[in-house]
């Protein structure tokens, strides 16, 4: 899918029949804070991956995951995200850094995210994707990305280390290897109907 020349769908189609998927920004932020979650385990995940995106539960629930998950992506094939160094680390938070991903969406796009009531994921991530630098959580996100052991200059790396130690995300499982374990659950053709 392209952004600039598809539009963004609330529907998608699982075997001969078209489901509704929700897909506002809310629910693919609580989609990524819910898999993030170590509490829960596969099963679980599953089922509330069904019940957050879709209305109605499709028949074919291993095929709906597999939508819901491409819908997460906004459209894209599943790649490893990776940061500009190609390490995996987690840049942002919605929970930690929520305050500052709010003023940033307020002060570059003049956009309350309290008061809008709908904005389609893939609209939202484009946004998010694309804040200016000047904004405070890609400041914050620029310094979690640094890679301390490519830093030689001893002093240097320990002011870099300095302010990392101000913007740490508490652990989390990467959602990464939380979407492998997701894709296992499915690829091992365990009948998860029984799940939801």
């Amino acid at each position: 899918m392209n952004i600039l020349i598809d539009l963004a769908p609330k529907s998608v189609v699982i075997g001969s029949k078209e489901y509704e998927i929700n897909s506002n920004f809310r629910t693919s932020i609580l989609f990524e804070q819910m898999i993030q979650d170590p509490t829960l385990n596969e099963f679980d995940k599953i089922k509330h991956t069904i019940l957050l995106y879709y209305n109605e539960i499709p028949e074919d629930i291993n095929q709906a995951i597999e939508k819901a998950m491409w819908f997460y992506r906004g459209g894209k094939d599943l790649n490893k995200k990776t940061n500009s160094d190609g390490s995996s680390e987690q840049l942002y938070d919605w929970d930690y850094d929520d305050e500052l991903i709010y003023s940033a969406f307020l002060s570059q796009y003049n956009i309350d995210l309290q008061d809008i009531e709908y904005l389609h994921w893939w609209k939202f991530r484009a946004l998010f994707n694309s804040l200016n630098k000047s904004n405070k959580i890609s400041e914050v996100m620029e310094i979690r990305s640094i890679k301390l052991s490519d830093i030689k200059d001893k002093e240097q790396r320990k002011q870099y280390q300095k302010l990392k130690n101000l913007y740490p995300i508490p652990k989390k499982k990467e959602l990464i290897e939380l979407e492998d374990e997701l894709s296992k659950v499915l690829m091992s053709g365990g009948d998860i109907n029984n799940f939801i």
